[in-house]
C-alpha cells in the first residue's frame, strides 16, 4: 500500500468515527432533553401539590371557624326557642320578659 491509500483509509475511518460519535451525541442530547422535560414536569406538579397542601391547612382553619359559628348559632337557637316557649305559655308577655321576669311562668 502506498501512502495515499493509507491516508484515504485514515480519513474514511475518522469520518466514520465522527459520524458514529455525532449520532451517539444526538441520542445523548435527546435523552437529556427528555430528562429535563420530565424534571420540569415533576417540579411543576410538586409546586401544585405544595400549593394544595397550603390550602388544606386553610380549610382546617375554616372548618374550626364554621364549627365555632355553628356552636354559637345553636346557642342562639336554643335561647330563641326558650323565648318562644315562654311567650306561648306566659299570659303577661312581652312585659314579663322586658321586666326580667322570664322564670315566672
Amino acid at each position: 500500500m502506498d501512502h495515499i491509500t493509507l491516508w484515504w483509509i485514515a480519513i474514511g475511518a475518522a469520518l466514520t468515527v465522527t459520524i458514529v460519535v455525532a449520532i451517539l451525541l444526538a441520542l445523548v442530547v435527546g435523552t437529556a432533553r427528555d430528562i429535563r422535560d420530565g424534571a420540569a414536569l415533576v417540579w411543576t406538579r410538586g409546586q401544585q401539590v405544595a400549593n394544595n397542601t397550603i390550602h388544606i391547612a386553610l380549610l382546617y382553619r375554616t372548618l374550626e371557624a364554621v364549627q365555632a359559628i355553628r356552636g354559637r348559632a345553636e346557642g342562639i337557637l336554643q335561647e330563641a326557642e326558650a323565648l318562644r316557649d315562654h311567650a306561648e305559655t306566659c299570659p303577661g308577655c312581652p312585659q314579663c320578659i322586658l321586666a326580667g321576669d322570664r322564670g315566672a311562668t
